[in-house]
């Protein structure tokens, strides 16, 4: 095991990698923004350096700066979190030139995975049911391009290969449409994303998002650790999560799970990843892999008894993973509530100082988040200022505890989202489980783009 890992990364995450590394007898080494000056996790560390004003491209996306923080503590390796610089291949390829351990896959398998077209391909090879669009990316000639559509069928939609986060995606509903969208497409994912090459897919008219989280180490093990059903989310953003997925038959998942194991043991992953796909009808439909640790790996943490991140550590160091898919069982539910600094009612940040802030206790509750009373929420990253995590034996018995904490939760000063969450745990289609991406822009009124 490492003696010192540096981690590349700020807010909840920061703090959750570092109480990992603390039972691991790990010392840690925090870097951060002028910004973050006063965070927990900065206060908790072994040691701590500055690297760079509040901008985030000055600072947590600043390779340089990361890296000689890396040296000039000693530190042996480096946890990028989630976010930032977690899915940069050139990051982690600066990392191991450099002489460090990078915590999560190799460069060329980040590479691989981040392109959302090699990645189709390679889930193809190994089995893992996708989504039917184009094999690669479009041609040049309009022609080819109306021909593949008109063999999908419409709708369809279309998406930058090297996209995410929502990003770069257009749904095209006619013919009349199609070559203007992908021109569109193009270009914005030219300016976005440094790459112009899209590809095209059937759109899936009510799915939900179900993915199924993986681990693997460097030995040739892989196992998967049950699914997570992400569909409450609006604008392609994710607002709570469950696991396992309700409604979903367990013998389909065990199928689909298992060729996530092989696919990972055919491109050598090692690490912590995800395999998210949309789900409808029965059927799974691959769309991405996140090469990193999830925002809200915790869900699968409560109901499997493994800690995710302590194993990206282990798995990291060269060990052997402990366990077989045999040893693998989920037992009852767990449900996380992201909670942002933002208006309930129209999403918008709200930064500022936290003066009252008291987090919910219990059975089964558990509390992720870097705040507390008299921190100074900046306005330059992501609105999340921590999770709201429950427990039960069944999925009523999680949901009746998140709806106690959220009741019991107080964060004072800022405004934030958890009026939403409280609906959302009184909200009937909720209960019955199984909305579809759309459930929730479709009940707030919003027009997603």
């Amino acid at each position: 095991m490492f003696e010192k890992v540096l981690i590349a990364n700020r807010g909840e995450i920061a703090l959750r990698i570092q109480r990992a590394c603390r039972e691991l007898g790990v010392k840690t080494v925090a870097v951060h923004s002028e910004a973050d000056r006063e965070a927990k996790y900065v206060k908790l560390a072994d040691e701590s350096v500055c690297i760079g004003p509040a901008p985030s491209g000055q600072s947590y996306l600043h390779i340089p700066a990361v890296i000689s923080a890396a040296e000039v503590t000693d530190a042996e390796a480096i946890h990028p979190g989630y976010g930032f610089l977690s899915e940069n291949a050139d990051f982690a390829e600066r990392v191991e030139n450099s002489g460090f351990v990078f915590i999560g896959p190799r460069p060329e398998t980040i590479r691989l995975m981040g392109d959302k077209v090699s990645a189709k391909d390679a889930m193809k090879k190994t089995g893992v049911p996708c989504v039917p669009g184009s094999d690669g990316a479009l041609p040049d000639d309009p022609d080819e391009i109306l021909k593949i559509a008109k063999k999908i069928g419409y709708p369809v939609i279309i998406k930058a290969a090297g996209g995410g986060g929502g990003r770069g995606m257009r749904v095209v509903h006619t013919e009349a449409a199609l070559l203007t969208s992908v021109e569109m497409t193009s270009a914005e994912a030219q300016a976005a994303f440094g790459n112009p090459m899209v590809y095209m897919e059937k759109f899936l008219e009510q799915p939900r998002h179900i993915e199924i989280q993986v681990l693997a180490d460097e030995h040739g093990n892989a196992v998967y650790l049950g699914e997570r059903d992400c569909s409450m989310q609006r604008r392609h953003q994710k607002v709570l999560e469950e696991a396992p997925a309700p409604g979903v038959d367990r013998k389909r998942i065990a199928t689909v799970g298992e060729r996530c194991a092989e696919a990972c043991r055919a491109i050598g992953y090692r690490g912590a990843g995800t395999f998210e796909f949309l789900y409808e009808n029965g059927e799974f439909y691959f769309i991405e892999m996140n090469t990193r640790v999830q925002v809200e790996h915790p869900v699968t943490e409560q109901v499997t008894g493994i800690d995710i991140v302590q194993a990206q550590l282990r798995i990291a160091s060269g060990e052997k993973m402990p366990f077989k898919q045999k040893d693998i069982h989920l037992r009852g539910h767990s449900i996380e509530c992201r909670i942002n600094a933002e208006d309930p009612h129209n999403f918008v940040p709200s930064p500022g100082r936290i003066t009252g802030f008291h987090m919910p206790g219990g059975p089964g509750v558990r509390v992720d988040t870097h705040a507390y009373q008299n921190y100074m929420v900046p306005p330059n990253y992501d609105s999340m200022i921590g999770k709201l995590i429950t427990y039960g034996d069944t999925r009523e018995q999680a949901i009746a505890r998140m709806r106690i904490a959220l009741s019991e939760m107080v964060v004072e000063g800022i405004k934030t989202n958890i009026p939403l969450h409280i609906e959302l745990m009184n909200d009937a289609a909720f209960h019955a489980g199984g909305t579809s991406i759309h459930y929730l822009e479709n009940k707030l009124g919003i027009v997603s783009k």
